[in-house]
């Protein structure tokens, strides 16, 4: 002990320095842009240490949007029935830390960094075997989930709740069985990696089904929702389907968010109040009651009515529709492929009373840009085209070129750097109460403008 005040300072200094470090490690591994189709060294990494990914029962999580919503609405609701959570979601808006979260909060830097160098030894062993048999080397993501399954064991937690990182049947968290198979709606997105229609999409993400699992899944397309019919019958598990099963019976506006009445597999859930935007928000937190049912009584035991006020009350979702400034109002939303942008231009239309919008656009290379900015141009008062930091940003000039074919020419404004896009944008915005700005496109821009919006203290 000491009794220096500047001591626990210090400490805080070399513990984010140390997870620094182990990040930058982890940057070295090839990208989440490229995922390897497979499970194996994933398996034999978590094998190794211990079989670290069946330390707490999983449910686990996979769709196209609103997976890391209904994540963290399901971690949010079994941590208010007294049980301590894991949580892995991805990708991070400011801070790798925020991947991991253990009880409610991202993992410490200490702990991010000691059971990263404790994992160390395992991963290289993995590795080494892989280039031996002219394999690549485990990537940033299969690491990472390493990472997470050795974090929960250290922790330890109750329940882990797994967001895949893409698709679902070689993702590398899917070497963990899930007690219940979540899915969020099924869309194009990924198509290079994952298919061209949604039934293949819908087939490589029915992966994360196991034998006698309980799914829950939202409302899908017929094409969709005949592959996790089929997955399911293979896996002879039983399958919860939104509007038949359970269903969010109705929405009501409300300061802060909204006010949701829910049927639940069991329980009937009302006047809850959902501190987030949108009614797709509102069908996830449907999903998450229906997820945590099946997890908690396999569908037969209702929950406590203060657990799912407790639950979702206190659920954040940061990067959705979350407001980063005001004078002029600024909101972010990570809106990231065409199904995405039409729900945001839904909840701008229904939740907000603004006259105009300024968006300040940045997509990366493989997503549909002419299908996120078809959904958004009718809102658009004006578009701010930008790019963000990520090598695969598509880059203004040529991104702009796209945004002009549905918003009128001299609406659209393309700035060199983001912070031009913002000032530009804001001062449009400051020059009456009816106007806000939209940051969208890319989930990379949201969490540079966040940072940006704490630098500058726009609120």
């Amino acid at each position: 002990m000491t009794d220096d005040p500047e001591a626990p300072d210090f400490e805080a200094a070399e513990h984010r320095k140390a997870a620094d470090a182990a990040y930058e490690q982890l940057l070295g591994r090839v990208g989440e842009a490229a995922p390897q189709p497979r499970l194996e060294p994933t398996r034999r990494a978590v094998e190794l240490l211990g079989d670290v990914h069946r330390a707490a029962p999983v449910v686990h999580i996979t769709g196209t949007n609103g997976k890391t919503s209904t994540s963290r609405m399901i971690e949010s609701l079994l941590r208010a029935t007294g049980l301590r959570t894991g949580l892995l979601t991805s990708p991070h808006l400011e801070r790798v830390t925020e991947r991991i979260m253990i009880d409610g909060e991202p993992i410490s830097d200490e702990a991010f960094a000691r059971n990263w160098d404790d994992i160390q030894p395992y991963l290289l062993m993995v590795d080494a075997e892989l280039t031996a048999n002219g394999e690549e080397t485990l990537t940033f993501f299969e690491a990472l989930t390493v990472l997470a399954f050795a974090s929960f064991a250290d922790a330890p937690v109750d329940v882990v709740i797994l967001e895949v990182g893409m698709g679902g049947e070689w993702d590398s968290t899917n070497v963990a069985d899930g007690q219940v198979a979540v899915f969020t709606p099924i869309a194009l997105d990924h198509t290079k990696r994952l298919g061209d229609t949604v039934a293949e999409i819908a087939r490589t993400k029915a992966g994360i089904i196991k034998p006698a699992a309980s799914v829950v899944t939202a409302i899908q397309s017929i094409e969709a929702m005949d592959e996790l019919r089929e997955a399911a019958a293979r896996d002879e598990a039983h399958v919860s389907i939104e509007r038949v099963d359970f269903a969010l019976e109705s929405t009501t506006v409300a300061v802060g968010g909204q006010l949701v009445d829910i049927r639940g597999r069991v329980g009937r859930y009302r006047d809850v109040f959902l501190p987030l935007y949108g009614d797709h928000q509102a069908q996830n937190a449907a999903v998450a009651v229906a997820a945590v049912e099946s997890f908690l009584g396999d569908g037969t035991v209702a929950l406590d009515q203060d657990v799912v006020a407790e639950g979702l009350g206190q659920v954040t979702s940061p990067g959705r529709l979350q407001l980063v400034g005001i004078e002029p109002t600024v909101l972010v939303d990570a809106a990231h492929n065409p199904h995405g942008a039409a729900a945001l231009a839904a909840a701008l239309r229904e939740y907000f009373d603004f006259d105009e919008f300024a968006f300040v656009l940045g997509v990366l290379a493989d997503k549909d840009a002419h299908g996120i900015v078809r959904e958004l141009a009718a809102l658009a008062a004006r578009v701010d085209v930008t790019e963000s930091g990520s090598d695969r940003a598509i880059p203004a000039d040529e991104l702009a070129d796209i945004v002009r074919e549905d918003v009128a020419p001299d609406a659209v404004l393309v700035h060199e750097t983001l912070p031009d896009a913002m000032d530009a944008a804001r001062a449009w915005a400051a020059q009456s109460p009816r106007r806000a700005v939209v940051v969208t496109g890319s989930i990379t821009l949201v969490g540079e403008v966040i940072e940006l919006a704490e630098a500058e203290g726009w609120k």
